[in-house]
């Protein structure tokens, strides 16, 4: 690793969001760690990475695995230089009835969302606080101001992601440490496939660009607000209205776009 290149940590970053996000990074002049769980993706991505001229270590760990996340965190102390940033943006998602979902794909949701970016953040921030300097940006979604109908437990572990976020910047307000919720709309990854979506409205929707939610996440991460609705005037236009609207009218709305087979429902009602 370069000597006098920050670094910077980028989990979920073999495609998607998270290959944008960190592909961002080494263009802005940080090197970096990326993490995955697929291998040969993430071998592929930090190869498109070097070329932008960042040193890039990479970390094959399921986040879902306490002990491999340890092993993540061991392999960045072990780089020799602080973490300036820490991008926590692992996640995973599960269409479907929460009756007729397995119970092992619920539970995935809630261990990779929420309990490795508690897992993650608890050792990332100690070291930044006693620093007294860092940036964490973590992957919330606009889905956190949403109840989920028939995403519903994807849904609620943004929503925990975003009342986390919000309590850790009071308790780190007075200190040098700053954290920024990313919260993107639906956008052109393999989010809605992987997660069995495709026969939904929300799956086969025009989506945001990946490359623009990254950037419009790394301006704010770096300028230090506390969240950004990033991507397409549409998303952010959503969210707004998600402010106004109550649950119930949203729990309903969500239910139009990701009932399964909503995709060949011609009903706007």
């Amino acid at each position: 690793m370069s000597r006098d290149k920050p670094l910077a940590l980028v989990t979920g970053a073999s495609a998607g969001i998270g290959y944008e996000l960190a592909r961002q990074l080494a263009e802005r002049g940080w090197d970096l760690v990326i993490n995955a769980e697929d291998g040969a993706r993430l071998e592929h991505a930090a190869r498109q990475i070097r070329a932008a001229g960042a040193q890039v270590h990479v970390v094959r760990a399921d986040l879902r695995d306490h002990d491999r996340t340890e092993h993540l965190m061991a392999q960045v102390r072990a780089v020799g230089k602080p973490l300036d940033v820490a991008v926590l943006n692992a996640g995973v998602g599960r269409g479907g009835a929460f009756l007729d979902t397995d119970l092992a794909d619920e539970l995935e949701i809630i261990d990779l969302n929420v309990r490795s970016t508690v897992h993650l953040a608890k050792r990332v921030l100690r070291d930044m606080a006693a620093r007294d300097e860092g940036r964490i940006l973590i992957t919330s979604s606009i889905a956190s101001t949403t109840p989920g109908s028939f995403q519903a437990v994807y849904n609620a572990s943004k929503s925990f992601l975003q009342s986390f976020v919000q309590a850790l910047q009071n308790e780190l307000k007075d200190t040098g440490v700053t954290l920024t919720s990313l919260m993107p709309g639906p956008t052109e990854t393999d989010f809605f496939h992987r997660a069995g979506m495709d026969d939904t409205k929300i799956g086969r929707q025009d989506k945001d660009d990946p490359a623009q939610v990254a950037r419009q996440g790394l301006d704010a991460l770096f300028a230090g607000k506390k969240k950004v609705v990033a991507g397409s005037a549409k998303t952010k236009a959503q969210e707004l209205a998600n402010k106004a609207l109550p649950d119930s009218t949203k729990a309903a709305a969500h239910r139009k776009m990701a009932e399964p087979g909503s995709a060949g429902d011609d009903r706007t009602g």
